[in-house]
């Protein structure tokens, strides 16, 4: 540790760099590269993580949605083509039948894929939105933020059927004046008067919701479109040690085998897997991050390898110095240690300036995808990450700092001294 703190060493060290600038410049940046395409692309990956979070962070991850189309074989006595309809009492039967099932929400809704949307009216103010029936139950796979002294469709609603709705940002900008408190207020939903017991902000991202939608009482909805029993679409989100995909595959054979369906069938019930797709995305992203380490190291090891044969160069240049410091009474361990030191010095400095180039990098970067479209936001770097990287380095250093320190103590100071 002494050589550590010896003024000595450091100036020898800082003659040795300042003989061969250009050269020691050139060797840092194979180490500062390495270290700062290690930096990037792990910050890339991080960043990719935390913006596909954000994107999904209102809908439960291992979530899936399933709805019924039309049959594409014939069976048990039913001819192709056979139009199918999801109904209120499949729920209890998924539930019952798949256990991975955590929530299952059955919901419908006029005005979205092509349908002709709602008209609303407050007033002398119109305009048409989407109009969802749903159960509380969703609100525990699609979260719903609902503006202060507001509130989400409850249990009461549905077992008295209330007309009461949840509006968005939008309807209440369209409808409302800009001073005026929507809660308590009445809108007509094609013709039919509901009271506004909430307001919903609306959050991008996850699935096909608007800021203009309304929601009211899966029951009331029933009523006011004479759908009975029948649904439009099932919303379930599995546990989330359950295999998503096998959860998918199981909710359609069960479907099949309550509507009486070709267990082959593929065209009876389509579905959309976020679950997996999730998975995807979170796959990619940790790829993206191993490879970061792969390049990363293999092009730190690359630098510090050229800082290894600078050093043995230097050790050649500097042939008669070292041999008059060993017939001085210079050790070996102190020769040795000099020149490791000088070794683990230059990777360090080197790695810093990599760290600190890439942070500027991934800040930039940040600044420049704030206001973008884009799930992609805070690319950082964790701390342990940074901290294992350097460690590396320092070790690498060390490394490859003892093959020139072993030659310069191999140098015999009687040889060194004849060298001209």
């Amino acid at each position: 540790m002494r050589i550590l703190f010896d003024r000595n060493t450091w100036q020898e060290i800082f003659g040795s760099i300042s003989k061969n600038k250009i050269r020691t410049v050139i060797t840092i940046i194979g180490v500062l590269w390495g270290i700062f395409v290690y930096i990037g692309m792990s910050g890339a990956a991080k960043g990719l993580d935390n913006g596909f979070e954000r994107q999904f962070e209102t809908v439960a991850m291992n979530s899936l949605f399933a709805w019924a189309q039309s049959t594409s074989k014939p069976y048990d006595g039913f001819k192709t083509g056979r139009q199918l309809r999801l109904e209120l009492s499949d729920v209890q039967v998924l539930q019952n039948r798949i256990p991975e099932i955590q929530f299952i929400a059955p919901r419908n809704a006029k005005g979205v894929f092509g349908g002709d949307p709602a008209l609303i009216v407050r007033g002398q103010k119109s305009s048409n939105f989407a109009v969802y029936g749903d159960f509380p139950v969703f609100t525990k796979i699609a979260t719903k933020k609902i503006y202060d002294n507001g509130r989400f469709i409850n249990k009461d609603d549905i077992e008295q059927a209330r007309k009461v709705c949840v509006i968005g940002e939008r309807t209440r900008k369209e409808l409302f004046e800009e001073d005026e408190e929507p809660i308590g207020g009445y809108i007509r939903i094609d013709n039919i008067y509901f009271q506004v017991v909430g307001v919903h902000k609306y959050v991008p991202g996850g699935g096909f919701e608007t800021d203009g939608d309304i929601y009211i009482p899966f029951s009331t909805y029933k009523k006011l479109y004479n759908t009975g029993e029948y649904i439009d679409w099932l919303t379930i989100a599995a546990y989330d040690d359950a295999d998503v995909v096998q959860v998918e595959e199981d909710v359609k054979s069960v479907l099949k085998s309550i509507h009486r369906v070709d267990p082959t069938d593929e065209r009876a019930f389509g579905s959309f897997n976020l679950g997996e797709i999730f998975n995807r995305i979170m796959g990619f992203s940790k790829g993206l991050t191993f490879l970061s380490l792969v390049i990363g190291i293999a092009t730190i090891l690359a630098g510090v390898i050229g800082i290894g044969n600078i050093l043995l160069i230097s050790v050649k240049e500097r042939t008669k110095e070292l041999g008059v410091r060993r017939a001085l009474g210079a050790t070996p361990k102190e020769v040795r240690s000099q020149i490791i030191l000088e070794s683990v010095f230059l990777t360090f400095i080197a790695g810093v300036m990599g760290i600190i180039l890439g942070a500027l990098t991934l800040s930039a970067v940040n600044n420049l995808t704030k206001d973008i479209d884009f799930p992609y936001t805070n690319p950082t770097v964790p701390i342990p990450y940074v901290l294992g990287a350097m460690v590396l380095m320092i070790v690498l250093g060390t490394l490859i700092g003892l093959i020139p320190a072993q030659r310069a103590v191999s140098i015999r100071p009687i040889d060194a001294l004849r060298e001209e």
